[in-house]
This record gives C-alpha cells, structure tokens and sequence, in this order.
C-alpha cells in the first residue's frame, strides 16, 4: 500500500509514510472488508461514512506540515484510521465525531493500539472544540459548503486547516493558514467526501 499507493504517487513525508506502515489499516474496517482494506479505495464503516482512501489520507496529513509538537484538531473521527496516523506526528490529537456509535468503536480500538494522546468528543464537528483551542492545525475529513466560521476562531496563529470544500457531489480540497492580516488559501486538488453535517456545514 505504502509503496504503490503513497511514494508512487507522490508522497514524500517520511514521517506520513512511516505511520502508514506501522498502523493496521484492517483492524479499521468491517471483517468481511479487510481483504480490500490496503487497497486505494474509501470503505463503508456505518451510519453513511465512510473510511478514506489511504492516499488521501496521506495527502491530507501531509498537507497539514506536521513535526511532533502540534495540537491537531480533527473533524470526523469516523473509523478512527486517521486520528491514528495523526496521533503518530503530533503531540496531542482532540477528535469530534458527530455519530456515537462510530466514536465509541474508535476510542475502543485507539486504546487497544495504544493511542493514549487522542480525546474524543461526540458532538457537532462544524463548532469545533473550543474548550482545547487554539490549535496549531485541524483537518476536516468531511465535505463542507463553505469553512466553519468557528474553526477560523479555535486556530492559532501560522496555524493550518485542510478541509474539502464545494458541493455535495464534489469538492476542492484546500489548505488555509491562518495570519496576522487573515487567511490564506491554497487550492490542493478535486476530491470526493461524505458531507460534513452541523451548523455550519451541510443540514441533517
């Protein structure tokens, strides 16, 4: 996976590239799916969601430039796949999720493997976790319309958000990096997500 899906494509982050070698990507999906679970495909894991294709979850944790020493935020728990991969390179890692049942199954199988710098939070993802904030990155693994007005507020200064944003069919995945005089932003390529549900994101 790590060879032919991630380096031959253009993944260079030897950091990335070592977590995705170390995680088990099957104990993350469902047991009649593990045979496909290293192929470059998302994968259903309940309630409509869906785990990433394990590119985009390297392109993303790329994209975000991290060293070890950040406060990441992520929107989406999900599987719970790439809170790990962020739990390997950075610091501490806070998660919302906005279904339980999937939160619950994450915060089992992240202790199982040891991912003790992971808090999770079942709630509204697009409010962000504000009593954490700020942080020096957050990455929303879900499609919004636009960008949370309240993950603007909970980032740091040079901090950095990675999200999709466009339409429920497709969207634009982008990187903002929050200054002194505003935010700037970076086109990364077309992509495909779930839609992010909340207030600020697409309606139940």
């Amino acid at each position: 996976m790590v060879r032919e899906h991630l380096m031959d494509r253009g993944i260079k982050d030897p950091r990335v590239l070592q977590a995705m070698t170390k995680i088990p990507r099957h104990r993350f999906v469902e047991s009649a799916l593990a045979d496909r679970a290293y192929d470059d495909e998302p994968l259903p894991i309940g309630e409509r969601q869906t785990i990433s294709q394990p590119y985009m979850v390297a392109f993303m944790s790329e994209a975000l430039g991290l060293t070890g020493r950040e406060r990441v935020l992520e929107i989406g728990t999900g599987s719970g796949y790439q809170t790990a991969v962020l739990a390997e390179l950075c610091l501490n890692v806070f998660s919302v999720e906005k279904f339980g049942p999937l939160a619950e199954k994450a915060r089992v199988l992240l202790d199982e493997l040891n991912y003790y710098n992971v808090a999770l939070h079942v709630g509204d993802g697009t409010l962000g976790w504000s009593e954490h904030a700020p942080f020096d990155a957050i990455i929303v693994t879900a499609g919004s319309p636009e960008l949370p007005r309240p993950l603007i507020a909970q980032l740091s200064i040079r901090g950095r958000i990675v999200l999709p944003i466009g339409n429920e069919r497709s969207q634009m995945l982008k990187r903002f990096q929050r200054t002194a005089s505003g935010l700037q932003e970076e086109g990364l390529g077309d992509c495909r997500f779930v839609k992010l549900l909340g207030r600020y994101g697409w309606p139940d």
